[in-house]
This record gives structure tokens, C-alpha cells and sequence, in this order.
């Protein structure tokens, strides 16, 4: 049962609206025009399944994945680090890990010579980025990872009229190459898919904070699908999608590079470097790869790709979809491993057609929760970033909340990742965790859809 929240005061300089240019960046920012003049709809209407194609008029449609992503020509990379000055540089800041761990990260760049490029022309074979987050020790001496590079962070930037004189983009938890706790043992491994057109970054908060409480958890951007992506030469990718491309299609892409990703790390578990250019890899990290304890997360698009990976590849043992609407077929198809539905505050099986016909074919455990005060976009990083570009943006507060919802950002973050820790706790290291028994007085932003 739905219950009314208190709204939490969110730490914003917000502005009001009031030129065609702000209106812009507002629509720019995944709105539409009823929503950047200030009008709201709480309740989303009812959808049904469709097979192919989201709605774009939901709020969880894989249309609304990026809060800015509404992409206008940018200038070549190489001059997005210079430019105009703007105001005094704004720092970000993102939530630190909770776990008990200090967390490593590398990053590794992949290519699959059995596939070519769906989205480009010719016949290139297909090539991720991926990063590693692990718990780690003697972090000393290693750099901590920005929360994207150089490149690719200014094209981000860009992409919101923003440069990187105005804002300058956060340092995550990851040490860059730290040796890995190897006294974990054989880590649980998790892989996370992002929202369409959107970059591996965005899931950093949570992959962070997972590993920090003992997994070796794996972001993988889907190049060309992803509005950016940085190789190595500092070479940019950027979003090559044809217009009006199926949904079912795309996700088909996403399943084959998650389980291209997790033959990679299986190389990785017996010593070998999986990347070409053989960069070092951190220590002890092929001793610590679990291969047999495989789990998947993802985000809206990314949350629709869990199923349809675990469809393509039954080595991954438990998903979970955050506010993500499933497409193709692979919804109708019975799955018996155990499976978690997590959804925004307006958002569940009783609006979401998809949902139910997933709902009914998972044969194994099953569990559908719900963050009130959420919306579609607290499940991302731009629930932490976005508040704090607010006056830059000229977001109001109505806006963000349109956006955000009215749950305060740390605590959206903090409820995500103890949840997801609960359940990937349960079925890959059996934990038993009563937060997945029902409400909790400590949650009482979480309720269960029955």
C-alpha cells in the first residue's frame, strides 16, 4: 500500500525558468514540455506490453534514461578542455561506499573478434570499456579513478551546456590498480548494463558501494549504444544508434556483450589478460574472480538487459532491474533463477504490462519492491549529480523533483545499495537478510508490491 512521504530538503540552488533558452535545457534534460512549464502528473497512466517500442509518455521509458541526453553537436574533443570559462569551477560530489572495504578499480578495454559492430558501418569487430570495482587494500600510492575520463567527461559536459572550466566532474572510492583483498577469497561477481544511450559512469554510486562490501562488480559500456565511451589513444566513441532502432534489438546487443564480458573475466580467473593492449591488472585479481557466483543489475534499459542476458547466458545465477520496462520476447519466456523487480515511486507491476507478464514467468524467487519519493531517474547517478548542477542548469526545484522525485539523494543511494546487498547477499553468498521479509521500520521509504 502506498503511503505519503515526507519530502526531504534537497542541498540545491535552484533557479526559476523563465527564458525559451532555460526551456531548452529543461527539455534537453528529459522533460517534456508539460513538465518544463511546471505541470505535473504523479500518476502515469496504465500501459500494456509492447513487445518492441517503449511509450515514450511513461516516465520509465527507456526515452527519459539520461536527465540531459537530448544531444546537440559538440565540438571535437580535443577542444572541449579549453573554451569559455564560465563562473567559478563547481566541484561535484558523490556519496562514499558504506561497506567495510577500501575499493580498487581498474578499467579494461575488450573486443569481441567473433562479433562485428551492429552500429557502424563495415565490418569492425565489436569492442567494450569496462571497469573493475573490487575491495581492495593498501589503497596508499594509488590514485583515486575520476568518475569518468578526461575525454570523455568534457563530451559529457558538453552534451548539458556545461565545460569543464564550470564544473569539475568528482574523484569516485576506486584506487586505481590496488591490490585486491585477497582474503576474501573468490569474490561474487556483478555485472551492471546502464540506461539507453547512457554511460557505465552512471552506475558508479552503487558499483562503488557494492564493492566496498565485497564484490567484484563489473560496469560495462555499451559502446555506440553509450552517448560516449573512451579508448585507449584517447579515442571517443560516441552514440552511432540508428533512429527508430527496436528496443528488443538493442537489448539482444546488450545480452551478447554481458556474456562476452563474463568469458573475458573467466580468462581472468585463470591468469590471463584479457585486454589487447595488456595493461597491468591489479594484483591478485585472477585469484579472485568468482566464476561460479555470477549475479546482474542494471538500470531501466540496462534493468530490461538482465533478462534478456540471463536468457542468453544461465551462468548469471540472480538479476535485478531497477525501474526498468522489459521488451522483446524474452518476458514470456519462464526463468527459474531469482529475480528482483525495484521500482521508483510511480512505477510497478500494476502499471507496467511488461512487469506483470515477467511477474508470472519467474519460476524461481521473486520479489517486487518500490522507493517512494523516487522517480525513474533517482536509480541512476544523475539522482546525486543533477541537484547539484541545478543552478547552472536552471532547474527549478519543481523540476527536480519531477525528475528526482523527493527523496534526498544519499538516502536514494543508501536504500538502493542495502537492498541490492540484501539480495545478492541471499542468493549468491547465502545470507539470509529479513529486509527481503517485508516492510521494515528502518525503510519505510520501501514497500512490497503483492
Amino acid at each position: 500500500m502506498k503511503h505519503r512521504r515526507p519530502r526531504h530538503r534537497r542541498r540545491v540552488l535552484a533557479r526559476a525558468v523563465g527564458t525559451a533558452g532555460a526551456l531548452a535545457v529543461a527539455l534537453g534534460a528529459g522533460m517534456t514540455p508539460a513538465m518544463a512549464a511546471g505541470k505535473s502528473s504523479d500518476t502515469p497512466a496504465a500501459t500494456g506490453f509492447s513487445p518492441d517500442q517503449p511509450d515514450p509518455k511513461t516516465p520509465w521509458a527507456p526515452e527519459n534514461d539520461e536527465a540531459s541526453l537530448r544531444h546537440k553537436p559538440v565540438q571535437h574533443p580535443e577542444a572541449l578542455t579549453g573554451g569559455r570559462t564560465g563562473t567559478a569551477g563547481l566541484q561535484l560530489n558523490m556519496p562514499a561506499p558504506t561497506g567495510p572495504y577500501s575499493v580498487g578499480m581498474v578499467g579494461l578495454h575488450l573486443v569481441d573478434k567473433s562479433r562485428t559492430d551492429p552500429y557502424v558501418p563495415g565490418s569492425k569487430p565489436r569492442e567494450v570499456m569496462v571497469s573493475l570495482w573490487y575491495p581492495a587494500t593498501a589503497t596508499s600510492g594509488h590514485y583515486q579513478a575520476p568518475w569518468m575520463p578526461s575525454i570523455s567527461g568534457a563530451h559529457f559536459l558538453a552534451t548539458r551546456g556545461l565545460s569543464p572550466q564550470q564544473v569539475t566532474l568528482p574523484r569516485t572510492a576506486g584506487h586505481v590498480l590496488a591490490p585486491v583483498n585477497t582474503k576474501l577469497g573468490k569474490l561474487p561477481v556483478l555485472l551492471y548494463s546502464t540506461g539507453l544511450h547512457s554511460d557505465r559512469a552512471m552506475g558508479t554510486a552503487l558499483a562503488q558501494d557494492l564493492a566496498s562490501r565485497g564484490y567484484l562488480v563489473v560496469t560495462v559500456d555499451h559502446t555506440h549504444d553509450a552517448n560516449e565511451v573512451q579508448f585507449p589513444g584517447n579515442r571517443l566513441e560516441v552514440n552511432t544508434m540508428p533512429a527508430g532502432a527496436h528496443s528488443s534489438d538493442t537489448l539482444k546487443v546488450r545480452a551478447a556483450d554481458i556474456r562476452f564480458v563474463i568469458n573475458q573475466l573467466g580468462t581472468i580467473s585463470k591468469g590471463g589478460n584479457p585486454d589487447p593492449g595488456h595493461p597491468t591488472l591489479p594484483t591478485g585479481l585472477s585469484k579472485a574472480v568468482g566464476m561460479s557466483r555470477i549475479g546482474m543489475f542494471g538500470w531501466s534499459l540496462g534493468g530490461a538487459a538482465v533478462d534478456t542476458s540471463m536468457q542468453l547466458d544461465h551462468r548469471i545465477a540472480a538479476g535485478a532491474n531497477l525501474d526498468g520496462q522489459f521488451f522483446g520476447t524474452a518476458p514470456s519466456k519462464d526463468l527459474d533463477r531469482p529475480f528482483m523487480l525495484f521500482s521508483s515511486g510511480t512505477h510497478n507491476r500494476n502499471n507496467d504490462g511488461s512487469w506483470r507478464t515477467l511477474w508470472s514467468h519467474l519460476k524461481g524467487y521473486r520479489v517486487d519492491i518500490q522507493l517512494h519519493g523516487a522517480a525513474h531517474l533517482s536509480f541512476s547517478d544523475n539522482e546525486w549529480m543533477v541537484p547539484q548542477e541545478a543552478g547552472l542548469l536552471w532547474l527549478s526545484q519543481a523540476q527536480l523533483e519531477q525528475q528526482f522525485g523527493t527523496i534526498d539523494p544519499d538516502r536514494a543511494v543508501k536504500v538502493q545499495t542495502d537492498y541490492l546487498a540484501a539480495f545478492f547477499d541471499q542468493e549468491l553468498r547465502g545470507k539470509h537478510s529479513t529486509l527481503l521479509d517485508g516492510p521494515s521500520k528502518s525503510y519505510p521509504e520501501i514497500s512490497f508490491v503483492r
